[in-house]
Order: C-alpha cells, then structure tokens, then sequence
C-alpha cells in the first residue's frame, strides 16, 4: 500500500499510470470480498475515468487528486448509482445527484471506485448493522472493524483504495479508524458541505477522509473543505492549505490530557500506547498540561438523547408512499406506513427511532431533549475553557481495541460505549482525528485521538503528521 505522494511520484517517473493503480485496486476488492467492504463497486467508469485523468496527466493539465482512487461511504449520494445507507428501505434507491464532497472529488480528478459498507443510516459502532451483511476487521474477520464507516476503514486498510470518504455523527470515522489501524479525520462541524449526505443526525453529521497517513487526510481535506450555498450549515470561512500547515515541528506547542478520558474504562495497553507518544511530544518541546472536562460523564448519555431525537424527525420521510422499500398486501395507507417501515427498516434504527421519539413527545420534551440541549452547551464551554489554556487535546480514540463481531449486540449500553471518548467532539463541534498508537498483545490496532479548536484542522493535522514521523 503506497501513499498518496509515492503513487504521484510512480506516476511522474512513468512507472504506473491512474488506469494501472485503478486496476490494482479493483482486483484487491475483488480479492478481498469476504471483507464485505464494498455494496457497489464502477469498474467500468473507474477505468475510463482513470484513462481520462492519464490524458490530462500527460498534458500537464491534471487537478491535485490525479492518481487518487477513493472509495466512498454509501450515505454519499453519488449521480445515477445507489445509495442504500445500509438498509434495506434504500436497497434500489439511485441518487439523480451528487454529493458536493463527491463532486468535489471528481473535479480534482480523483477517481470513485466504489460505495462501502456502513451501518444501517450510519447508526452503530461495528459495521454489524448493515442490511447487507458485516464488515469484516482484515486483520482477524472474526471482529469487527467498528463502525458506522467500517467499510470504508476497512477499504484503505485492505488496500482497496487510496483514501476512503466516512461520516462522522459520534465517533463513525475516528472509531473504525482506530481499530482498523488507518488514520480517520472529522473536520469541524460546517467545514465540509453536508449536502448530498443521507442524515441520520444533521446538528452532528460530517464527512471526513480515512487515508494511510494525515499528509494524504490533509490533501483530501484541502479538496473536500469550503463553504457551499446548497448547505445552510457549510461555514462561510477561509479554508486555509492543511498541507503546507504540516511544518513537522511542536515545539512550544501546548497540549491538554483530559483527566476524564484517563479513567477505570481505559486498558492498561492503551494506557502506556498513549503515554509513549505524549514523551514524544515532551521530548520534542511541547508543553504537556492536564486539562478538566468536567461535564465528560454526561456525554454518552447526552448524545443518545439529541442523536435519536434528530434521527426520529430525519426518519420520518421513509414511508413507504415517496420512495425506497414499500410493502406488498397492504390495505390502507396505514398499515403502508407501518408495514413499510417495520419490514424496511433493521433492529438498531428502529430502537433509536423509538428512543427519538419518546424524548420529543408531549410530557417528556422539557425533561429529555431540553435538559439535552443545556447539557450540550455545558460540554460546548469545557471545551472551549479547556482551549484558552492548550493548543490540542490527545485523547484515546477508544476505550478497547477491535472486539468480536456479536460480542455486543446482545448489549446496546455496551455498544453505546464504545464511543465514549468520540461523543464529546460532536456534541461540540471540534475537529478531531484519530491516527494509529501500536497494536495491543493481539496485534490489533490501538487509536490516538487529537481534539482542537473550531477550524483548527491544522494544528491537529501537523500533530498527527508529525507523531507519524517522529522517533520514540
């Protein structure tokens, strides 16, 4: 597997061409199909689109993502192919548009190879949720490469594409990055164009890049990033170059430990994983500080609160009499709505739909959803007084490595906490990027997490590159 600058540097030399490497990586999907990483796979428009891009590399005339093959979350609507969202009530759904993120994929010249699996309307944190089958961890397919974006975690680590586009609403990008061993980023919420992205959540919800190292997140981010009039939410602020903000130095750099995410929940492997790159950053001049977050224990707790409540309102358009999935024999309209939704929709959207609901109806609004937003706005301050002291936070990304696919299934609360240190970043609406710490005694992938101020991906970005390059 070659970073993004090794392939433009093989395409430079003459040694490959953008059909060649596209090629590549459509054999390694096929090869890998037991992963089920993939729902649709372009082999014929990947490659005539990779024979278009070698035309204008061989002009001189190519954007900056020539020679990147991207594989894309299905919550992604992409012109004239599906978009399933996982579940069985989109299962033949094709998109008559694209998102903007694609869109602005494709006119750097990278090339779509495929939509990858995810949970059903990215709800979950293991990639079990899919109407159509698991995603598998390559590195032990009895686990699970965590979720809602574990396909598209899995297909940069698998070497199935260059980078891959995720979803971030709790943690969905940072999670399966963390425990598929890829470097997962979540810009700051309105940094990236939601449109074209299926909500599960829409005050929660963005769309970040998985790649092998943060140079590549940064590129993609460079691409991806800016204000865009067809989403209310996109912020109208100056994208700086997160490439050039690498500067591969830290020195004066002040860094937070959050006392709250050191606790009892945190193995001891991840524990000394983490502590081994913080003497990094000590021993190449940053300044190391613990911080409080003291309103952290409330976070889980707060998320499935809000979360739920926006899906139940983003959920309701399903019904069965617009478009997707509608059920055969139905009488009236209804047992249409009813049937519709009940058959079209998988176990874990119906809990939070449910969930969703009871917190926004009559009687329970004011001790639930209201209660949720001050709680919300609480997290918000930590943060932003825990930032007038550091520079960044670094934080596990999660609390386990990768653990075995139907081991938590039986246990939503147990699953739910599977992103208890990922949360906090949404509610808030900070950037935050996981990147690869070691392997446990399992050799499975161990996470570190960067948490930074709002439009301050370029801090976070020149940490992780640099903590990728450093010695210990």
């Amino acid at each position: 597997m070659k970073t993004f600058d090794a392939i433009r540097a093989d395409l430079s030399a003459g040694t490959t061409t953008c059909e060649q490497l596209t090629g590549d990586y459509l054999r390694a999907i096929d090869a890998g199909k037991s992963l089920n990483a993939f729902l649709s796979v372009f082999p014929e428009k990947a490659l005539q689109r990779a024979r278009e891009v070698d035309k204008k590399l061989r002009v001189g005339k190519a954007e900056p993502l020539a020679g990147m093959v991207v594989a894309v979350k299905d919550v992604l609507a992409l012109q004239g192919e599906r978009v399933t969202c996982g579940s069985k009530i989109l299962e033949n759904f094709v998109s008559p548009y694209s998102a903007t993120s694609i869109q602005r994929l494709l006119d750097a010249d990278a090339v779509i190879v495929g939509k990858t699996n995810m949970d059903e309307f990215a709800m979950g944190s293991s990639t079990e949720n899919s109407a159509f089958g698991r995603v598998k961890l390559p590195q032990d397919e009895s686990r699970i490469p965590g979720g809602s974006s574990g396909g598209s975690a899995v297909a940069v680590k698998a070497g199935m594409a260059t980078t891959a586009l995720g979803t971030d609403t709790g943690g969905s990008i940072r999670q399966p990055a963390a425990l598929t061993g890829v470097v997962g980023m979540k810009p700051t919420y309105g940094r990236v164009s939601r449109y074209g992205l299926v909500a599960f959540a829409s005050s929660f919800d963005q769309i970040g890049p998985f790649a092998l190292c943060a140079k590549d997140a940064a590129q993609v981010l460079n691409v991806i990033s800016g204000h865009d009039e067809k989403d209310s939410t996109s912020a109208d602020v100056p994208v700086p170059d997160f490439v050039k903000a690498l500067k591969k130095n830290v020195k004066g750099l002040r860094v937070g430990l959050p006392k709250e995410y050191y606790g009892d929940a945190l193995t001891a492997e991840i524990r000394n994983a983490m502590e081994k790159k913080v003497d990094v950053l000590r021993s190449n001049g940053a300044v190391i500080q613990e911080v409080s977050l003291p309103h952290t224990e409330y976070t889980i707790a707060t998320y499935y609160i809000l979360a739920t409540a926006e899906a139940s309102s983003n959920l309701a358009r399903y019904d069965g009499a617009r478009y997707g999935f509608r059920a055969d024999g139905v009488r009236d309209l209804a047992e249409m709505y009813t049937k519709s939704r009940s058959q079209g929709f998988g176990a874990e959207v119906k809990r939070r739909i449910m969930l969703g609901t009871y917190v926004l109806s009559s009687g329970y609004y004011d001790a639930y959803y209201r209660k949720g937003q001050k709680v919300r706005r609480l997290i918000q301050e930590d943060f932003l007084n825990a930032f007038k002291k550091v520079d960044c936070l670094i934080t596990p990304t999660s609390p386990t490595t990768a653990f075995r696919a139907g081991e938590r299934t039986d246990d939503p609360l147990q699953m739910y906490l599977s992103d208890i240190y990922t949360t906090s970043a949404n509610l808030a609406g900070i950037p935050g990027i996981s990147i690869p710490c070691g392997s446990d005694k399992q050799g499975l992938p161990i996470g570190l997490q960067i948490l930074g101020k709002h439009f301050d991906e370029a801090t976070i970005l020149n940490v992780a590159d640099f903590l990728e390059n450093a010695k210990e």
